[in-house]
């Protein structure tokens, strides 16, 4: 595998570096280093390069690049020696109230740098978890400062932004990796660590991952550590989802077995494995979808009681289906 920029540069890792969880200990440090969303980041350095940057709002699902973008382009922006007194970053789900707006916030981007030409940053990680009276607060600081700070917006989702905030900010939504993205970085990261890992083991994690690299990291930095080797099975079992021979057995239990029969078999799988319904389901509709079987409709049907089983108070079968 073949890295672009400084993706090899982790190689020689500082020795405070070696503890970290992977997702820290391999996050990109430059705008060159991110493996995604190019369009994006080629626009962000145009603002950088014209000295025209606006205020930000990132959205999109977990795990897809948005801190660190913004943190890359922080450290474009400010050399090591400024980064402290030039950035603010902080998280809006710890402070969500509209006292971190007329506390730090304010204080922040109130003070004007003397001897340090450009603007201030402050970055506000997960800004949908604001409460309204706060990002209504926030607005009112943003229009009132904007000459010496700019400020980037970070959510999951855009909907809990309020409008007025969503109107004073270039919106760039990141959406999920593909596969074809995540896997040179993975790649990387498992030449780095020296990792024994199998090809349907690399599948099952970019699988689970669904886009997000962070999780995918996670994935592969656990399953490490508890088998040694990583496998389907080894991934598949410490991320506690189900295996494929066990979705198997549950839809041979719904085609071949009464209702009752395949409801205690596969409550008893999910007792034993400590399976959650959602992953049961979502795997089983995956198989169908994959597969060509007539009988699809009696799996349906019976996953739909075996729904109402799971999430109502257990009785009897007579009391259920009445």
């Amino acid at each position: 595998v073949k890295f672009t920029g400084n993706m090899a540069s982790t190689s020689k890792v500082p020795a405070q570096s070696r503890n970290l969880p992977w997702v820290e200990k391999y996050r990109p440090q430059t705008l060159d280093d991110l493996i995604s969303h190019k369009d994006i980041l080629s626009t962000i350095q145009r603002f950088i390069s014209e000295d025209k940057l606006p205020h930000l709002l990132f959205y999109g699902p977990p795990g897809t690049g948005k801190t660190s973008t913004i943190l890359a382009c922080a450290r474009q922006l400010y050399k090591d020696k400024e980064f402290n007194s030039m950035v603010l970053e902080l998280n809006a789900s710890d402070d969500r109230g509209i006292d971190v707006v007329r506390g730090p916030i304010l204080s922040f981007a109130s003070t004007r740098t003397i001897f340090k030409k450009g603007f201030k940053l402050v970055i506000l990680d997960e800004a949908d978890a604001m409460t309204q009276d706060a990002q209504n607060a926030l607005r009112r600081v943003i229009e009132k400062f904007t000459e010496n700070t700019r400020f980037c917006l970070i959510c999951n989702y855009l909907s809990k932004i309020i409008p007025a905030l969503q109107s004073r900010c270039t919106r760039f939504r990141f959406g999920p990796l593909s596969p074809d993205q995540m896997i040179p970085r993975l790649e990387h990261v498992i030449q780095q660590e020296s990792i024994d890992i199998s090809p349907d083991g690399m599948k099952a994690i970019v699988t689970l991952s669904s886009g997000d690299m962070r999780r995918s990291l996670n994935i592969l930095q656990s399953t490490s550590m508890a088998y040694g080797k990583v496998t389907e099975d080894t991934v598949y079992t410490c991320t506690g989802h189900p295996l494929r021979s066990d979705i198997a057995n549950i839809l041979d239990w719904c085609l071949n077995k009464d209702f009752t029969t395949a409801y205690n078999l596969i409550l008893q799988l999910k007792s034993l494995k400590g399976l959650a319904l959602h992953d049961i389901l979502t795997e089983v509709h995956l198989l169908i979808h994959r597969g060509k079987n007539s009988r699809t409709d009696n799996v349906f049907s019976l996953l739909n009681n075996l729904c109402t089983y799971f999430i109502h108070p257990l009785g009897s079968v007579q009391e259920t289906r009445m």
